[in-house]
């Protein structure tokens, strides 16, 4: 992956190195990558290329031993971990591989989350739709069957599929400015796939968000405006961007 020409990307890695203790042979190492505002972006790659090690390291969830990591124009390597909390909280909307919902709480009370942690989004989402509440209802009527059943339903009363697009919804409300998502179809029928990936392309084209997207699968690679591969390179499985 070559440097973008923007003079404000919203991602930029510079020379990143980074390696897990625990599994020293797998290695991510970029020279400079860059993604722009509003930009869309598929990142392929086979499993264990790297992909989800990528995410974590630019949405500052674990720190490389060297090189830099902006976003949103702050360098995650130099923040304090609550400067690097409050800036993913307002600005990036993270869908995992492994969804994190709260088994405890309801659907609702799993989308709304992020607004209780951050007053930009919260305020976002009363702008657009009245109350943080009547947002959640209406991202998830997107991806539900109206009368499917309550959103006041546990989580953990989720087939694994309805759970993955509980995470979706709790990702993009709020509009932030920066969405990331591992791998975010892998458990959705195509029905469900395609009337999530027509909720992410209406919702980030509203917001004007930028969108980091990973996926093994290329099916839906040609909605994007670029498309990057994460190689695997040496035995080691040493993963060049």
């Amino acid at each position: 992956m070559t440097e973008s020409d923007s003079k404000s990307p919203i991602i930029r890695l510079k020379d990143v190195d980074f390696a897990w203790h625990a599994q020293a042979n797998l290695t991510i190492k970029s020279g400079n990558f860059c993604i722009e505002e509003h930009e869309h972006v598929f990142i392929r790659g086979a499993s264990g290329s790297g992909k989800s090690t990528l995410l974590n390291i630019i949405g500052g969830i674990v720190r490389p031993q060297r090189g830099q990591v902006e976003i949103v124009g702050q360098d995650f390597c130099e923040l304090k971990e609550l400067r690097r909390d409050r800036v993913r909280a307002d600005h990036i909307g993270f869908i995992f591989q492994q969804f994190n919902l709260i088994p405890y709480l309801s659907i609702l009370e799993n989308v709304t989350l992020p607004c209780r942690f951050s007053k930009l989004r919260r305020d976002n989402a009363i702008e657009r739709s009245g109350s943080v509440n009547e947002e959640a209802i209406y991202l998830l009527s997107r991806l539900y069957a109206k009368g499917q059943f309550s959103f006041q339903r546990t989580t953990s009363e989720l087939s694994v599929g309805q759970q993955q697009r509980v995470a979706a919804a709790r990702a993009l409300i709020g509009q932030p400015q920066l969405i990331i998502a591992d791998e975010p179809t892998s458990s959705l029928d195509y029905d469900a796939r395609e009337a999530f990936m027509e909720l992410l392309f209406d919702e980030i084209k509203l917001s004007g968000s930028t969108l980091l997207y990973v996926s093994h699968d290329p099916t839906h690679q040609h909605l994007f405006d670029r498309v990057a591969d994460m190689s695997v390179i040496n035995p080691q499985n040493e993963t060049d961007i």
